[in-house]
């Protein structure tokens, strides 16, 4: 810190003289060491790290503009990616009136279409004959079952066509005979027996609510709908600590944020209890085989085409899943659909939307697990920095500005975990509260190596599918809840928008 003293000395007046052009303190250089004597003289501290320079910019080295230039520039991004995570998780509940439009009709029309709905499985003994006999119960009066498996896996078809034995109009099996698999290959393969005129798509563990079909069918006839995207959600929060993290994200994901990504008109689709018109399938040629986020591609193509896709959420309407049963099971997942998504950037058919502000939210959108991943990664960093390195108080004050929308969104996901206990009959404690919290940073660290991993696979040109095995975690939640009350969420979510 330098040290300047003013020395306040009586300024004699001469009789022609201006008094107003006399100075009334006169800079003295201390001498080293040197104090202030007999209470008339003034120190005044002037820190070095924030003089300025013609009283306009700091007085800065080149290297300390750009050190903390990069500073605030990496606040700033941190800010805008947390900001535009936690718009799109609000989205839903900017109002009651906008939380109702997201759902199904109470009152479904009468049925119009005949649906086919496609089911793989590969190595899914365990759980798959349950959910092919969950389907035929549909109360819809008009459909169709393809159980798509393995020509290599003994064990899931025994099981299958013991489920086609019980339900021989129902249910149909189809044998995949290609090499490598994967799963669009097994849908494209059932797609050429399909004789629905709307083509439906489940996992083999997935429990679906016996309505869902009449519902479906009404909102196609309600909206003229191209594709109707209906509600996915994890169950078995309670497992682990990432399966938390896990089951908020789907809440959040099919609540909230597609019902934004519909209205903007470009939306990644889910990879079940997805219906698309037979017409729309044909055009696009069924799903794209080399593609590891195969739903993904299928919406951004759709979308680019200006087909209209409606998504719907109702509670007692979800389809229901578990989550992977390890972390490397989630890690290799995670790390498909991300690759997927850098495979429908790289193909570029985002390009063919209409607008530019359409084609910039693409380009967003399709990079957003990577910024995601880049944001848990540097907000740990960015704290660190914050609390070892010293820096001026005005950089100081911006490096902060990311945990503001870090910290609100831990809020809402807090208010997410009570309301998902309360529609679905969940009792959720203090201690998942507490691993919610805990699990923030570690999570975001996770993601962030999947999607490391997924560029580095990409790279190798590696794009083998990872399957994410099944064990029926969720089957004690296969009952739907029946109430559709409102969630809490909505009645703060006109004062919470994005």
């Amino acid at each position: 810190m330098i040290i300047t003293r003013y020395n306040i000395a009586p300024v004699a007046v001469q009789p022609d003289s201006d008094p107003a052009s006399e100075p009334l303190l006169t800079p003295i250089a201390p001498a080293p060491g040197q104090q202030p004597s007999n209470g008339t003289d003034v120190l005044v501290p002037i820190d070095s790290g924030t003089a300025f320079t013609g009283g306009l910019l700091p007085d800065w080295s080149f290297g300390e503009w750009a050190a903390y230039s990069g500073i605030v520039l990496l606040a700033l991004f941190l800010t805008a990616i947390a900001t535009t995570t936690l718009w799109w998780m609000l989205h839903a509940w900017r109002s009651a009136d906008d939380l109702r439009a997201t759902q199904f009709s109470a009152s479904p029309r009468p049925a119009r279409h005949r649906f086919t709905l496609l089911v793989p499985g590969r190595h899914e003994e365990e759980v798959m004959g349950q959910t092919l006999d969950r389907l035929a119960q549909q109360d819809h009066p008009d459909f169709e079952i393809i159980a798509i498996v393995g020509h290599d896996d003994p064990g899931t078809e025994l099981v299958v066509r013991e489920a086609a034995a019980r339900n021989p109009h129902l249910i149909k099996v189809v044998v995949d005979d290609s090499v490598p698999k994967n799963k669009p290959k097994a849908l494209n393969r059932a797609l050429q027996i399909a004789t629905g005129d709307v083509v439906g798509v489940f996992d083999a563990e997935d429990e679906v609510h016996p309505g869902l079909l009449t519902v479906v069918d009404s909102k196609f006839q309600e909206t003229g709908a191209d594709v109707v995207q209906g509600g996915v959600q994890l169950m078995n929060f309670e497992t682990s600590w990432w399966s938390l993290r896990n089951v908020l994200e789907y809440y959040f994901w099919f609540r909230s944020r597609l019902h934004f990504h519909a209205r903007s008109k470009f939306i990644p689709l889910g990879g079940n209890t997805v219906f698309v018109t037979r017409e729309r399938l044909e055009w696009s040629k069924g799903w794209d085989d080399q593609c590891l986020a195969e739903d993904c591609e299928l919406g951004v193509r759709l979308s680019s085409d200006g087909a209209k896709v409606v998504v719907a959420y109702n509670p007692e309407y979800v389809t229901r899943e578990e989550t992977p049963p390890t972390l490397k099971s989630l890690y290799k997942q995670r790390t498909r659909w991300n690759q997927g998504f850098l495979q429908v950037l790289g193909k570029g058919e985002w390009k063919k939307l209409p607008t530019l502000r359409q084609r910039m939210y693409a380009r967003y959108m399709l990079n957003m697990p990577f910024l995601q991943a880049a944001t848990g990664l540097l907000i740990p960093i960015s704290i660190a920095f914050i609390l070892l390195v010293k820096v001026p108080t005005a950089v100081a004050l911006i490096t902060f500005l990311p945990l503001i929308p870090t910290v609100i969104t831990l809020v809402v996901e807090a208010a997410g975990l009570t309301e998902f206990g309360r529609i679905y009959d969940k009792k959720v404690r203090m201690r998942d509260y507490t691993k919610l919290i805990l699990g923030l940073v570690p999570y975001q660290i996770f993601l962030a190596a999947a999607a490391v991993r997924s560029v580095v696979r990409q790279l190798r040109g590696d794009g083998s599918w990872e399957k994410t095995e099944h064990t029926g975690a969720h089957r004690d939640a296969a009952v739907a809840p029946e109430s559709t009350a409102v969630p809490v969420l909505a009645t703060a979510g006109a004062s919470e928008t994005k």
